[in-house]
């Protein structure tokens, strides 16, 4: 019945702030959307983002997402442009499961305390 993830949402105190830091260290596309809503696009998904009870359907929370993102980046690439970006690791690499398998991952926070994780499944972890 379902194929794919189209988008996930985010709640953010600063949404130009989130747009600003996707866009530095996770080499996302910035987009506008609906009337001046804000998105960033990887890929063929996208995560919009919303500040506090902008959207009152759901019970959001600043900072209590959680993602997964899959790199095509060997992880030392990541961890070491993270470090140049100033961004603390919290975790990794360690080893997880993904949705096709085994994963290696590293943790860190964005600006609203998000988690954020970054992976590489074993075959691409040598590109």
């Amino acid at each position: 019945m379902i194929s794919h993830i189209d988008h996930v949402v985010l709640t953010v105190a600063d949404i130009e702030r989130a747009v600003a830091f996707y866009a530095r260290v996770l080499h996302m596309q910035p987009v506008t959307f609906a009337g001046g809503r804000r998105a960033l696009q990887f890929g063929r998904q996208k995560i919009n983002l919303q500040t506090l009870g902008q959207e009152p359907r759901n019970h959001a929370a600043t900072g209590s997402g959680d993602l997964c993102l899959i790199t095509t980046w060997p992880l030392e690439r990541v961890m070491a442009h993270l470090q140049a970006e100033n961004v603390p690791l919290l975790e990794g690499p360690v080893a997880k499961s993904g949705a096709q398998g085994a994963i290696r991952s590293v943790y860190f926070n964005d600006p609203d305390g998000n988690l954020i994780e970054v992976s590489v499944y074993p075959t691409d972890a040598l590109t």
